[in-house]
């Protein structure tokens, strides 16, 4: 599984890479996250509000900070 942060490195992007890599460590998973922080590359996904969360290529989460619970949910 990959998942994908999108955003500059603003606080609310950092706080989303910590929740998913919480989310990722609580649920035992076996995932890679990776930062994406060029603007073409968030603009590739169609996203114009950052932060956003994409998990094996899917947009889930663009425009907010999810928490560590929504993203359990999604993955």
């Amino acid at each position: 599984m990959i998942i994908k942060v999108l955003g500059t490195g603003c606080k609310k992007c950092q706080k989303t890479e910590e929740n998913a890599r919480e989310a990722v460590k609580a649920l035992g998973i076996d995932a890679t996250i990776e930062k994406v922080e060029d603007v073409q590359g968030i603009m590739s996904y169609g996203v114009m509000a950052t932060p956003a969360l994409v998990i094996d290529e899917q947009v889930k989460v663009k425009g907010k900070v999810p928490t560590v619970e929504e993203i359990k949910a999604m993955l």
